[in-house]
């Protein structure tokens, strides 16, 4: 008998959500061999069938949906059932309980989040804006930033700020050589936006850009690989950081997600005390 599972994950949408809710899950768990059968814009019974008798072949088969239909839901449910197959909803009992308290019916509409709203093109245009604000480029427009990320080379700027621009942050991110780095109207307003310092401990950081290095082929930088430069800097981005009185984050064992939610809880905070 076979030790691995078989997951299936089923939505009427892209299945984002599901996934994002699987990798949660499966976090929870330290020894679980499994593999996963992703279906996306499952709207059809037949669709369904089909699945179902797929999995019924495999062993330890186990299925996960976001389905927003009712009927088409229970008849998920149900033949899952009859096959004895293991059979989960996501979404169910939370849209209901929200109807119930919101006292309203659900419109239960498959992709419901990606309706093509403002928010949707507001995030759109933060993710443009980010992009065209990468590496310290167009610096002069430092100000219309939501958000401002400052490190030093190889402390997650870019992958942070795409992943706040996601989430509807127009975010520019300034590679901090030394102060003379940074932009004038900036060291003259600090808190013209909400400033987020990025840093990260001086070993890892020499690993990384050593790795980044032999990545791109390039010969070695002693400078720029140095145990002893790189403390220098990171050193000095700190007091820059407490200069300026911005708030910085320690990356060194945070992932994208886990810095990006710390920055947008300092971004609250910001907004509430400029009001």
């Amino acid at each position: 008998m076979s030790n691995t599972y078989q997951i299936y994950l089923i939505s009427d949408s892209t299945g984002e959500t599901l996934d994002r809710i699987f990798l949660a899950l499966k976090a929870q768990f330290l020894n679980i061999e499994y593999k996963v059968h992703s279906y996306s814009f499952t709207r059809t019974e037949n669709q369904i069938l089909k699945i179902l008798e797929d999995a019924k072949k495999n062993e330890n088969s186990i299925i996960l949906y976001t389905i927003v239909d009712n009927n088409l839901a229970k008849y998920l449910s149900n033949v899952s059932q009859n096959k004895q197959i293991p059979c989960f909803g996501i979404l169910g009992n939370l849209i209901l309980n929200f109807s119930k308290i919101l006292n309203q019916k659900a419109t239960h509409e498959p992709s419901g989040q990606h309706t093509l709203n403002d928010e949707y093109y507001d995030r759109v245009e933060a993710i443009q804006f980010t992009m065209n604000h990468d590496d310290g480029n167009l610096i002069d427009e430092v100000d219309k930033s939501d958000i401002i990320l400052v490190g030093v080379s190889r402390t997650s700027k870019t992958p942070t700020s795409i992943y706040l621009a996601n989430k509807g942050f127009k975010t520019s991110n300034i590679p901090l050589v030394n102060e003379n780095s940074l932009p004038n109207t900036l060291k003259q307003n600090p808190q013209m936006a909400c400033v987020v310092g990025l840093s990260t401990e001086p070993e890892r950081l020499a690993d990384l850009r050593k790795n980044r290095m032999n990545s791109l082929r390039e010969k070695e930088n002693i400078k720029y690989t140095d145990l002893e430069n790189i403390k220098k800097e990171v050193l000095n981005a700190k007091k820059t950081f407490q200069k300026y009185k911005w708030p910085s984050i320690d990356v060194t064992r945070k992932s994208v997600e886990e810095t990006a939610a710390s920055i947008i809880k300092i971004h609250e905070i910001y907004s509430n005390n400029v009001k």
